[in-house]
């Protein structure tokens, strides 16, 4: 027993690698096997990794590192499964590894930046506000894309301090925004929210500390959590849901449709819109059951009273269409893809931006011709 929850288990004169495999398939057939704990039946997996010896090993510590590389990939692959460990999986660990470093870094060299997609009222065709998205700017590797660090941020708890910087961010942002624009201009600035962020017990003083010290009404922020962050423990999720709201801030559910099934307690959480994921949205053209599933969402929605934002709007078909299901607000890149500051704030200075699209499409087709 190595750990709390990791155990070895040393395997001598094998002829094959597959007579290890069966070993771990043994292992994971026994372990699945309920028990009972104080009267209560529990249920377990394991993730096992494999290091064979025939790679050539000098030192029993590298074994043990590289079989527990494979044990941390097989739980990335989705658990309760086994993994064979070879030499690109410690090439990617050492990357893995690097990135880390280069994370730390980055947080104290102040190498992030945010840009700002912005989110359309349907009816209107006007800008209601912007989701603030983190880039980071690597000094040797160039833009790095947040699906390579978010995770590693996530694992490592750096997601905390990031997150922080953020949500300050885009709060002074928006708040600079709204000192030029018309004082009757209702702006939103949408952050998302990470698992350990929502988790932290002192969340909402730190959201009305940032509010405080940046100036901006806590009704033109709005926090996006997933369904699967709410859903992990619902009775804690809504005490700090209800906390949130009434500091003043409005709450979204991000990916709607793609996470646990929240339905039967979605009236619980005191939530004002939810975020169709854009798998359904750009489908939906393709066959009836994905617009029947936006149908859906839409009609839930309003029956709540709460909005709809569909993510992934990416041609003129799905807005006709989100615009006949009476959707109330698009995002994405027809509309315009996340932007540096300078370039969304001159996007606010069109008031229509159907307007806009059709001068692009009138563009495209002087260009063509």
């Amino acid at each position: 027993r190595l750990g709390g929850d990791e155990f070895t288990i040393l395997l001598e004169d094998l002829l094959e690698t597959e007579d290890a495999i069966e070993i771990a398939e043994r292992v994971q057939e026994i372990v699945t096997q309920p028990f009972n704990i104080g009267g209560h039946e529990v249920c377990t997996t394991a993730s096992i990794g494999i290091a064979p010896s025939t790679i050539g090993y000098d030192h029993a510590d590298d074994l043990l590192r590289d079989a527990d590389t494979a044990m941390y990939r097989a739980k990335l692959l989705g658990k309760k499964r086994h993994v064979m460990f070879d030499k690109a999986m410690h090439e990617r660990a050492m990357k893995l590894l690097q990135l880390e470093i280069d994370l730390r870094r980055a947080v104290e060299r102040q190498e992030f930046f945010l840009q700002y997609q912005p989110i359309i009222s349907l009816a209107a065709g006007e800008i209601s506000g912007f989701e603030a998205l983190i880039r980071w700017q690597h000094p040797e590797r160039g833009l790095v894309p947040p699906d390579e660090f978010i995770s590693i941020a996530e694992e490592t708890g750096l997601i905390i301090p990031i997150g922080q910087w953020v949500l300050r961010e885009a709060c002074r942002q928006m708040q600079e925004w709204r000192r030029q624009l018309p004082s009757e201009r209702a702006l939103t600035m949408s952050v998302n929210l990470s698992g350990k962020q929502f988790s932290q017990p002192d969340l909402t003083e730190q959201i009305a500390t940032i509010l405080r010290e940046t100036g901006l009404p806590p009704s033109c922020l709005k926090l996006e959590i997933t369904e699967s962050m709410v859903m992990e423990n619902i009775d804690t999720a809504i005490g700090m849901l209800t906390q949130l709201r009434a500091l003043g801030v409005e709450l979204s559910i991000d990916d709607f449709g793609t996470g646990y099934s929240s339905l039967s307690y979605l009236h619980r959480f005191p939530i004002n819109t939810l975020k169709i994921d854009r798998s359904f949205v750009s489908r939906m053209l393709d066959n009836t059951e994905n617009e029947e599933i936006v149908r859906t969402i839409v009609t839930l929605a309003r029956s709540l009273e709460m909005n709809v934002v569909a993510e992934g709007v990416e041609t003129r078909g799905q807005l006709e269409q989100l615009r006949a299901l009476e959707c109330d607000f698009g995002q994405g890149y027809l509309f315009a893809k996340p932007l540096p500051v300078a370039d969304a704030f001159q996007l606010l200075s069109h008031t229509d931006m159907y307007e806009l699209l059709a001068s692009r499409l009138q563009e495209q087709q002087t260009l063509a011709a």
